[in-house]
């Protein structure tokens, strides 16, 4: 097996998303490294090693440097124990999540280097000065751009000649575990009916106000928030009887979750962070063929608009709560027909498989003839880099 190396901005063990689906079906034809952000230690830099599926390898370096991410600073403490991590005789591919590693390129002799942009990551908050230039820097060293969603390639397809769309996709199977409805999860098991639930990263894309708005309209509902608060402050959420923030659960117990539902959520904010998102969530929730509610997602509405209940406002939203709640047998089995069919035209395989495809067939070094050479795709990364420093 060839090896990818990636460096991903998400840590493994954080929620099971598009990284983890990839890398475990890509883990089927190639030894997976995975390289996480680095973590802080006293005392000298080193790598903790972890093994968490077949075929994948982590590597979480920890270094006495303060800075956070792929930050500058880090770079010289990074790349002595990135030293040794290239198979011998090897040019392995180089993925990235986040264009923050670039720097790390120039010594990995790279045979193909993909970009992954699984989201606009400079639209989140307090990004990386640097990130909008080293980004430029990747797509004119890229040979693939794959992209998380419809928004996200229309944003990319102009700067790059090889980019791809390639939406979240879903694990069936798993989530259709949900349809066992009796097999709910003991730690919402004594709220009453009916309950309204989400689950994900709560952080600055989610819409405090709308989950307040929501839960006084109609204090009888159970609203089950599923998932790790981060970047915002756990105080400015709204606090209310019937608001249930559970924390960060395991992959493996979400259809347990679904299960006890009677109305799936997506209360996104419409901001910066949520102008390109594609949220992995709705095709899941689908598989578990429940009700769905969504703010007006732009990859939610276009795709989904005719089976995703759609609330631009706040009155919108919960009115589709209340009509999502109640809806006939015959109308929940027409929904459930429609969602079983496009659960049905995708998987994480199929798009594994897409991308392999893609990555076979593409020849390295797109830009200029120095580039079909690793140590020429070396020169021009740190000659990138430099002129993304000056700007």
């Amino acid at each position: 097996m060839s090896t990818i190396i990636v460096f991903c901005h998400l840590r493994w063990d954080f929620v099971f998303q598009r990284p983890q689906h990839l890398l475990t079906r890509l883990a089927n034809h190639y030894k997976i490294i995975l390289v996480e952000e680095p973590v802080f230690q006293e005392g000298a830099p080193c790598l903790k090693i972890s093994y968490p599926a077949p075929n994948i390898t982590v590597y979480q370096p920890q270094t006495p440097c303060h800075a956070t991410g792929f930050h500058d600073d880090q770079i010289p403490l990074l790349q002595p124990l990135l030293a040794d991590i290239v198979p011998e005789n090897e040019d392995p591919i180089v993925w990235f999540y986040t264009p923050m590693a670039l720097p790390l390129l120039s010594q990995l002799h790279p045979g193909l280097v993909v970009y992954d942009c699984m989201d606009e990551l400079s639209a989140f908050k307090n990004p990386p000065r640097q990130l909008l230039q080293r980004e430029t820097a990747l797509l004119n060293i890229a040979d693939l751009v794959f992209t998380g969603g419809p928004s996200l390639f229309e944003a990319k397809r102009t700067r790059h000649p090889s980019t791809h769309c390639f939406p979240s996709s879903v694990d069936a199977a798993h989530f259709a575990k949900a349809l066992n409805r009796a097999d709910d999860h003991p730690a919402q098991h004594d709220l009453p009916h009916p309950r309204l639930g989400f689950y994900g990263v709560i952080d600055e894309r989610f819409d405090p106000a709308l989950l307040q708005a929501l839960a006084d309209a109609h204090p009888e509902w159970q609203l089950v928030m599923v998932g790790p608060i981060v970047k915002i402050d756990p105080a400015q959420l709204p606090q209310r009887a019937n608001i249930h923030y559970l924390g960060q659960q395991s992959y493996a117990d979400l259809p347990r979750f679904l299960a006890g539902w009677d109305v799936c959520l997506m209360p996104f904010a419409l901001n910066e962070a949520t102008r390109f998102i594609s949220p992995t969530k709705v095709l899941e929730y689908m598989a578990a063929e429940l009700p769905i509610v969504s703010t007006a997602i732009t990859d939610v509405v276009k795709p989904y608009g005719d089976i995703v209940a759609i609330g631009h406002t706040p009155e919108e939203f919960i009115r589709a709560c209340e009509i999502a709640l109640a809806q006939t047998p015959q109308q929940r089995e027409h929904m459930a027909e429609q969602m079983r069919r496009i659960v049905a035209s995708t998987s994480w395989e199929a798009t594994g498989a897409r991308m392999k495809l893609l990555m076979d067939g593409t020849q390295p070094g797109r830009r200029s003839a120095r580039l079909t050479t690793p140590e020429g795709m070396a020169n021009e990364a740190t000659v990138a880099l430099r002129q993304s420093s000056t700007k």
